[in-house]
C-alpha cells in the first residue's frame, strides 16, 4: 500500500505516540525502534501537538542533560484503543523494523 504524505505523517505520529504509551519514551529508543533519523523522530515528536496529543518530556529525578523520557498526557480526539489495535499494520506500511 503506497501512503501520501499526509498519510505517512498521520500514521508516523501515531505510531510514535503509541511507542511512547507503551515505553519506548525516549528519542534513542524511538530512532532504535523505527529507524528514523535523531531530527525526525524529534520532529516528529514536536508535531504530536498538531494532533492535540499532549505529549510532555518527564526528566528523571537529579539528572541533567536531557536525561528522561516522554509521557502521552492526553490522545486529545485520538482513540488510543484504536492506534494500539493498528499499530502492526501502521509499522509495517511505515517500513518500520
Amino acid at each position: 500500500m503506497a501512503l501520501s504524505k499526509t498519510q505517512s505523517s498521520f500514521y508516523r505520529r501515531l505510531y510514535v505516540a503509541h511507542l511512547i504509551a507503551n515505553g519506548t519514551a525516549s528519542v534513542p529508543a524511538i530512532m532504535d525502534a523505527t529507524g528514523m533519523p535523531r531530527r525526525t523522530a524529534q520532529d516528529t515528536l514536536a508535531a504530536l501537538a498538531e494532533l492535540d496529543i499532549r505529549c510532555e518530556f518527564e526528566p528523571a529525578p537529579g539528572q541533567r542533560h536531557n536525561v528522561g523520557h516522554y509521557v502521552v498526557r492526553d490522545w486529545g480526539p485520538i482513540d488510543p484503543a484504536w492506534v494500539a489495535r493498528h499499530a502492526e499494520r501502521m509499522r509495517l506500511v511505515l517500513g518500520y523494523p
